[in-house]
């Protein structure tokens, strides 16, 4: 894999991790197959999740287009780094650090692919409204399939996982695996179940995605470095463990603050924890989700 064009762009102030007020967020490509690319920010400074870029003969494809603020520097970079502009955007699920940048994108000339879910989430918003520009123009229920630059890029629904809208884009041909935020590399997850996700639903597409992958698979997830099939086995199985861990404190009765005061996933603290979901959020939400 090779290191390609980096790109700036100064930004006011940004929430979100290791995004502080005016700093420069530089986007980084790593070629990871050839024509295939993930781009994000770059020395540790955070652009969104991890971003995906097929380039070819027939057109460009973004997967996932980062926090708002990071459109005109995504846009040169993949301007820079393809002297095309996007053709198509896949958003694998609705949160902002993944579909920041959809009206940047659309304004630019891209087709936004995403799930109905995705759509209907962003048109409802009222909360934190987006532009029309924004909202995805081509949605799917199941599933859908781009033919592109010699490949296939199957866009398929993993039902009520990081959120009720996911999609996991699988590239047959080159054998590698986008999974948006179904995986995150060597950290705790989050598990939006304020916006349809639930543990049981994310065990699931994990196992899917383990399903459709081989021990040569590369696998691209939404936060995190590069993996492997190895990488998201440890990975599910982590989950599964937490979750019966919590699960049977709150079968015996324990109250939320007693089974944070035991610490149940203390063994996983070291390798784990980060900054957004700590030991102690991931022990919460694996209360609520065994209490639901």
């Amino acid at each position: 894999m090779k290191r390609g064009i980096v790109c700036t762009v100064a930004l006011a102030a940004v929430s979100g991790p290791a995004v502080a007020q005016d700093d420069a967020i530089r986007i980084q490509s790593t070629e990871v197959v050839p024509g295939l690319y993930v781009l994000e920010g770059a020395d540790g400074q955070f652009a969104g999740g991890n971003m995906g870029l097929l380039v070819g003969d027939d057109g460009v494809v973004l997967i996932d287009d980062g926090l708002e603020p990071v459109g005109p520097a995504l846009l040169d970079a993949i301007a820079n780094l393809t002297g095309d502009p996007v053709d198509y955007l896949i958003n694998t699920h609705v949160h902002g650090d993944h579909v920041g940048s959809n009206a940047a994108m659309h304004q630019a000339g891209a087709t936004i692919v995403a799930h109905d879910n995705i759509r209907s989430r962003m048109a409802s918003d009222s909360e934190n409204p987006v532009p029309v520009t924004a909202l995805p123009e081509i949605t799917f229920n199941d599933s859908v399939t781009l033919h592109l630059n010699g490949m296939r890029l199957h866009v398929m629904h993993v039902a009520s996982a990081h959120t009720d809208g996911d999609g996991i884009i699988l590239f047959p041909d080159i054998n590698v695996i986008h999974t948006g935020d179904v995986m995150f590399n060597g950290l705790f997850p989050f598990i939006d179940m304020d916006a349809g996700g639930s543990v049981e639903g994310y065990l699931a597409a994990q196992d899917r995605v383990i399903g459709l992958a081989d021990d040569e698979t590369i696998i691209i997830p939404g936060h995190g470095p590069l993996a492997n099939k190895t990488d998201l086995q440890r990975t599910r199985n982590m989950i599964a463990d937490c979750y019966a861990r919590v699960r049977s404190l709150v079968a015996a009765g324990k109250s939320e603050e007693d089974i944070v005061a035991a610490n149940p996933l203390a063994d996983y603290h070291d390798d784990w924890n980060w900054d957004f979901i700590t030991t102690e959020r991931m022990t919460r939400s694996m209360v609520r989700a065994a209490m639901r």
